[in-house]
């Protein structure tokens, strides 16, 4: 019988054999999904009220069962206009890194990103976004901390014994490629609400996700629907929805909530000191989201934490995980600037 010490240590060998046998497993993912906008689809680049972007999330999860997993994403993004019309382009990059289990399976992502914005009306903002991502990915474990099955000894572990993993090399890099289309508009009373809606196809050629060098074993693709409208109440507040779909080999997932808005301070209209928000998200079948969001000035950060309300919650005492975010949208002081462009888009 396996108890204590020996069973976590079992747990963990477990694990690590389904994400290396696995071919189908999930992508890495957020609750703040929409701090996350290229991990969503490489078209909502640029999609913004400013000439770059820099936004940051850190997730930290599952502490009360097992060895946290830590998992953090950085994107940056650079518009511009092109050509003499209301056209733009959009260059970014997108990093991702994972750590989890007590084996320390690590993931680090490297992705470039293009996308290019076609205006469809010379009146008001309407857009059409074509985005490509695209780059490396290096994943590695420690084998020193591997337990097996083989290294129990008439019931007793012995660490001494060998694993019996013939692993070619404890980490591999590989090549992954995305590509994505959105739409995104204003409408309502003096064009104050605005709404996109897009798809996107991650992984496109199938990049191989196997420790084993096993180039039949690989990373499933995977489709993103997302989509997003922001109504105005008033001069002071407004509510948020967003939403996304995705779907991988047997796995799916949906998440959406809302968020209400409100404006402070004495220049509402054009500078508001403080814009606060609150509200809920649903990741269906697995975790309830509150979230919190403080913008001033060019910077925003959020607070969000995973109440757990999936099968596991009774090992996790419907404790999930908590991420932090923080974005900064800046403009450049040049000629061609956004901020003095009459369309562009935004969201």
């Amino acid at each position: 019988m396996i108890t204590g010490h020996s069973f976590k240590r079992s747990f963990a060998g477990f694990i690590l054999s389904l994400s290396l046998l696995t071919a189908t497993g999930q992508d890495i993912h957020f609750s703040q999904f929409f701090e996350a906008p290229l991990l969503r689809n490489p078209s909502l680049a640029g999609i913004y009220t400013g000439d770059y972007r820099i936004q940051g999330v850190y997730r930290d999860q599952w502490n009360s069962i097992t060895n946290a997993y830590r998992t953090g994403s950085l994107n940056a993004e650079y518009k511009m206009p092109v050509g003499a019309g209301n056209d733009f382009i959009t260059t970014g990059i997108q990093a991702v890194f994972d750590k989890a289990g007590t084996v320390g399976l690590t993931t680090t992502h490297i992705l470039p990103a293009l996308n290019y914005h076609k205006s469809l009306s010379n009146d008001k903002t309407m857009y059409l976004s074509l985005g490509f991502m695209g780059g490396l990915i290096r994943k590695s474990i420690d084998i020193t901390k591997i337990t097996t099955d083989n290294q129990y000894n008439g019931g007793a572990f012995d660490p001494t014994l060998p694993t019996g993993e013939n692993m070619l090399s404890p980490n591999y890099s590989t090549w992954d490629a995305s590509v994505g289309m959105s739409f995104n508009t204003t409408f309502g009373t003096d064009e104050r609400n605005s709404m996109f809606i897009g798809g996107a196809y991650h992984h496109l050629n199938r990049p191989k996700n196997s420790f084993y060098r096993n180039r039949s074993i690989e990373l499933s693709p995977k489709y993103v629907g997302s989509i997003g409208v922001k109504w105005s109440l008033d001069d002071e507040s407004a509510i948020t929805l967003q939403a996304d779909h995705s779907v991988q080999g047997s796995y799916n997932e949906t998440i959406g909530g809302v968020l209400y808005s409100h404006k402070l301070g004495y220049d509402i209209d054009n500078n508001p000191t403080y814009t606060l928000s609150g509200g809920l998200f649903l990741r269906w079948k697995d975790a309830l989201v509150p979230v919190v969001k403080i913008e001033w000035g060019h910077l925003s950060t959020a607070l969000s934490y995973d109440v757990n309300v999936s099968p596991l919650k009774t090992a996790s005492m419907g404790r999930g995980g908590f991420e932090l975010s923080l974005c900064y949208i800046g403009f450049l002081q040049r000629d061609n600037s956004s901020e003095y462009k009459m369309l562009c888009p935004k969201f």
